[in-house]
């Protein structure tokens, strides 16, 4: 009789205590096998060190393995940014991004990663416009190769991880859309992906700033359940802070009251993308279901933890959604949160443009117009620098593109 499989990556504690508990070992193994999948990031059973051969044998036997995903190709921008095609053993994959110094997303929001953004502790109104580095690489933003060893020259740096193959929300702006969704990742998924970038890089998180962003591919709420079980695993195995974390929504109301009563969470950023309903429906279908009055609702009960804020994020598309009509309705729905206006932020992203996509990138004058609409207004707003574009790595454009202007390495 065949021996179904247990993918162990992905377990939680109890899951991988009942698992060892089913070979007849003590309690404490769970404890080694959980740090050693999470904590030590190791890729396979044979690394599993701490068990004897004997034990790593009888594993494999009853069918229990570690399948973590693999690197199938990755490209890296002039930026320093480093897109990744993760690889699953049913032959799927997904798109992971390396970004050194982050992309300013996280500035303002009250967190040490948003002083980090921002360039230190600070007023937080204060307008981030950070510029890429186009054709230029920034000596703080790489991994440099000395001999045969890597020396790292960035100081912090963010990860963008996707939730599922593919994305069902058809937001108009996004190649993901064209992708369709293939199907959701398990919690060990997300969780390996990000593992997997870790060990790219030689990442000690003792030592090391690193934030993690559910912006890649897909809808992490449409996927709620194994997103959210990440994040616990990420927490309690891997050693991020919940501080650390962005969630990003395209709407789905009813997952951000659920977020709000998790005990561990990450903070939450809602794709705004629109000022008034006509044109948030052109653009997010979704937004038929759930309107942005019913966001402004779920945005206004969100419970925040203390110094933490609300970021709305809005991505500016050239004389269709980045007008100063546009920028003064934006000012009157942050208002509309009531006592919630006060803790909440706005991250402005000019469109990163793809094949197959009818929008136009605006003018520098143009976000920075909308911007000091809503700074004038009082409204925090902070421009996200766009990283990756040549590579197809920026908001917006993981489509699993193979044909780059950079060399793949």
């Amino acid at each position: 009789m065949e021996t179904s499989a247990t993918e162990i990556l992905g377990l939680n504690i109890q899951e991988l205590t009942d698992l060892i508990g089913q070979l007849g070992e003590p309690a404490y193994r769970a404890q080694q096998l959980f740090h050693a999948i999470y904590r030590q990031r190791i890729s396979s059973l044979d690394e599993l060190t701490t068990f004897p051969k004997s034990l790593r044998a009888a594993m494999t036997e009853q069918g229990i393995t570690l399948s973590a995903p693999k690197i199938d190709k990755k490209f890296i921008s002039t930026d320093g940014t480093i897109r990744y095609l993760i690889a699953f053993p049913d032959g799927q994959s997904v798109e992971t991004v390396w970004m050194p110094e982050g992309d300013g997303g996280e500035a303002g929001d009250g967190t040490d990663a948003g002083d980090e953004e921002a360039g230190g502790p600070g007023e937080v109104g204060a307008p981030s416009v950070a510029q890429p580095q186009v054709g230029s690489q920034n000596k703080n933003v790489a991994q440099q190769q000395v001999g045969n060893e890597k020396r790292k020259t960035w100081s912090r740096a963010t990860i963008c991880v996707s939730s599922q193959v593919g994305c069902a929300v058809n937001c108009k702006f996004c190649m993901t859309a064209l992708l369709g969704l293939k199907r959701n990742l398990t919690a060990g998924e997300i969780v390996g992906q990000i593992a997997a970038i870790l060990n790219d890089h030689n990442v000690d998180l003792e030592k090391e700033r690193i934030n993690i962003v559910f912006m890649g591919q897909g809808e992490p709420f449409n996927n709620y359940d194994a997103f959210i079980k990440a994040v616990r695993l990420l927490v309690d195995g891997v050693g991020f802070p919940q501080s650390r974390m962005t969630v990003s929504t395209s709407g789905i109301v009813p997952r951000i009251y659920d977020l709000g009563q998790e005990p561990v969470r990450p903070k939450l950023a809602i794709s705004l993308n629109a000022s008034n309903d006509e044109e948030r429906t052109k653009l997010i279908p979704i937004n038929k279901k759930w309107d942005i009055a019913s966001l402004v609702d779920a945005a206004r009960a969100f419970p925040l933890r203390n110094r933490e804020r609300l970021t709305f994020e809005y991505v500016l598309l050239d004389n269709e959604n980045d007008s100063p009509d546009n920028a003064r309705e934006v000012v009157q729905i942050i208002r509309a949160l009531g006592d919630k206006a006060d803790s909440a932020k706005v991250n402005l992203i000019a469109w990163n443009s793809g094949p197959e996509i009818p929008f136009s990138t605006p003018s520098d004058s143009r976000v920075h117009a909308f911007q000091k609409i809503l700074m004038d207004a009082g409204v925090p707003a902070f421009i996200r620098r766009p990283r990756g574009r040549d590579i197809y790595a920026a908001c917006g454009q993981l489509k699993r593109t193979e044909s780059v202007t950079r060399s793949l390495l």
